[in-house]
């Protein structure tokens, strides 16, 4: 038997239809029956799905789980009515529901013990990745899936390449894992772990809390990668022991579904941490890694992300001497807002004053994760000092509600993404770093360390271990398929183009946008232009890492809606190409291509009509053009027959049909 790593073992497990004996590897594409699957604001939009598929009723009640968190500090009657009628879907289904208030969804997923070390847990939503800190292959997938998952249990995978990541030494005192991820973004910024799964390593784990943990994993999504797992330890095993006798306490709202005779907790309860004790799962020994990264993390210190960009870094204490003036600080998000992060702001501000010209928001992660900050006084702390307490919610992370930035406000951020317009205004400025940094920058107005610390460079090392590409193989072409597309090619040369560059976040939850609406706003962020500029039949050519970012499925249906024919990218973010496909959207890796187009084609503009006519030869996995042939990774026969049902949908409807 071929050796396996940690994704591997667990994808196998997960695995369904497998052939006696078969092996689950990289590069393998499985149907996956996975442990749960959590929706949250946008379970109102994959309802609407799963009514299309035509099916009545969950092949597992026990499976989805949905969570109230984006949108809950609107109030009118429309969102209301929303909420309601998720509530009462939920009912009718027996699937478990937790309303707004109660916290954010992926928070929610580890307190009340969904994620779980060893399995695989989805979510439509990107940032599904932090249930790698509990040791769970957490990965997102989009809201066909999760509609598919409902009313059949199981949606498709490819098992993506993996990366080892070896975290080596101590971090410093106030040096936080917030600290460690930005550093890692910063350092390794050349799409080292695009569309990876990692595995976290080496003796500085055991020494990173489980809140640590979380943040790492969390922002694993804006490193690039699917998944980032850490390994199941000690740490993990207390945190899971604790928070059982926590819910054990406090009883089961929300989950009586689940509740047997003995009234323990349908998931953290003595048994499942018994058997977790005795078979946690462990990679082989010198199993093969596509990428092999280390870090010490002696050498990292408090870093700020940005702005508007997470690849670029600066050491906080460097920026503090700049005197970059803030508008406005967030204490919130999934990444950093559970209690030790509430404690570590409160810590910083215990005693001062939010500066005058400077609003501080703070959301807790939970409302478990309020009653023990204001248990502690660190709440009444945050308070008192100033900050203007928000629901425990996403709110101004994924711009929604109050505290959104304005044009030529400048904003630092605990959350975990500074990209143009998503908190508020394109015109806006947004910086990233630690609870501590983002207290400390809002009482003295301006991006500051709360602890002086002696500069050094980040020591990390890179090292790929590619194996060598076979020659592609002419395509077998499912009937009905074309064999060959032609088209101009459109331009758009940005690489790490994102999701609300390509269909802004103040549409995504707009449940009842037609499609000629959303072709109207298509690419708004990144181009204002690009509306008149496009024709019907149009190839839209991207750069590197298209379609980075959140996971709403609109960025491929409005290009689609547009009257794009395809899109052609250097590579794709996974959940961009999952969202496509699902949408029956088509997208080609052809990396050649475009390196040539950047080599001839003016970037001062950002979308260009070529005036190349292209030929896509779907047989033999080329783009033709006068310029040269260009080979792209061929679309199988599995995606070619999910394109000709027009999407996941229409191919899961035949399937329920059978």
């Amino acid at each position: 038997m071929a050796k396996q790593n940690i994704i591997e073992k667990i994808a196998q497990s997960y695995a369904l239809d497998l052939k006696p004996g078969q092996e689950i590897h990289s590069g393998d594409t499985v149907f996956i029956r996975p442990a749960h699957v959590m929706t949250h604001d946008n379970t109102a939009a994959v309802m609407s799905k799963f009514q299309a598929i035509g099916a009545g009723r969950m092949a597992n009640p026990r499976q989805p789980v949905f969570t109230l968190d984006h949108n809950l500090q609107n109030k009118s009657d429309e969102n209301l009515a929303k909420y309601a009628r998720i509530e009462q879907f939920a009912a009718e289904m027996g699937a478990d529901f937790y309303p707004a208030g109660r916290g954010i969804g992926h928070q929610i997923m580890c307190e009340e013990g969904y994620v779980w070390p060893g399995t695989m847990v989805v979510a439509s939503d990107s940032h599904s990745n932090m249930y790698g800190g509990l040791g769970c292959l957490g990965t997102p997938v989009v809201r066909t899936d999760a509609a598919a998952i409902w009313a059949t249990g199981q949606t498709w995978w490819q098992v993506p390449p993996v990366a080892r990541v070896e975290l080596t030494g101590k971090l410093l005192p106030g040096v936080t894992g917030k600290d460690v991820i930005i550093t890692l973004c910063g350092l390794f910024n050349n799409d080292e772990v695009l569309n990876h799964a990692i595995e976290f390593t080496g003796d500085g784990v055991t020494g990173l809390s489980v809140d640590e943990r979380l943040t790492i994993a969390n922002m694993t999504t804006e490193w690039g990668a699917l998944a980032g797992v850490f390994p199941v330890d000690t740490v993990i095993l207390e945190w899971l022991w604790k928070q059982s006798e926590f819910v054990s306490e406090r009883g089961l709202p929300g989950v009586p579904s689940d509740e047997d005779s003995s009234g323990s907790h349908p998931r953290l309860n003595k048994e499942r941490l018994q058997q977790l004790e005795e078979n946690s799962i462990t990679a082989d020994d010198d199993v093969f890694y596509t990428v092999d990264i280390s870090l010490d993390l002696a050498t990292v210190r408090p870093f700020c992300s940005g702005p508007d960009n997470l690849k670029i870094m600066t050491d906080v204490s460097v920026m503090a001497k700049e005197e970059i003036a803030i508008n406005k600080a967030y204490l919130i998000s999934c990444v950093n807002s559970r209690v030790s992060d509430l404690s570590a702001a409160a810590d910083v501000v215990r005693g001062k004053k939010v500066a005058p010209n400077v609003e501080f928001y703070a959301a807790p992660a939970s409302s478990e994760v309020l009653a023990e900050s204001e248990r502690r006084g660190d709440w009444k702390t945050l308070l008192d000092a100033g900050a203007i307490p928000l629901p425990p919610g996403c709110g101004p992370c994924i711009g929604l509600g109050m505290g959104l930035l304005e044009d030529g406000e400048v904003g630092i951020s605990a959350t975990n993404r500074n990209f143009k317009g998503r908190m508020g205004s394109p015109d806006a400025k947004v910086y990233l770093a630690s609870p501590a940094v983002v207290a400390a920058s809002a009482v003295t107005g301006k991006i500051s360390s709360p602890a002086e610390y002696n500069s050094v460079n980040a020591d990390g090392n890179y090292k790929a271990n590619e194996v060598s590409k076979s020659e592609l193989p002419d395509i077998e072409i499912t009937p009905g398929f074309p064999e060959k597309m032609t088209g101009e090619l459109i331009f758009c040369h940005q690489d790490n183009l994102n999701t609300d560059g390509i269909y802004p976040g103040k549409y995504t939850y707009i449940d009842d946008f037609p499609p000629e609406e959303m072709a109207k706003v298509v690419m708004e962020n990144y181009d204002p232009s690009f509306g008149e500029l496009v024709q019907k039949g149009d190839i839209l050519v991207g750069g590197f890492n298209f379609g980075t970012g959140s996971s709403r499925e609109q960025a491929a249906t409005a290009l689609k809606y547009r009257g794009i024919q395809m899109v052609i990218a250097g590579s794709f973010s996974q959940t961009y190409a999952r969202n496509a496909l699902n949408n029956g959207f088509i997208i080609l890796e052809c990396p050649e291509l475009i390196e040539a187009l950047k080599r001839t084609i003016d970037r001062k503009k950002l979308s260009v009509r070529t005036e190349i006519q292209a030929t896509i030869d779907f047989k033999q996995s080329l783009v033709k053009t006068e310029k040269g042939e260009f080979r792209f990774l061929p679309v199988g026969v599995t995606a070619q027959k999910i394109l000709l049902a027009d999407g996941l949908e229409s191919w899961v409807t035949k399937r329920i049909k059978i």
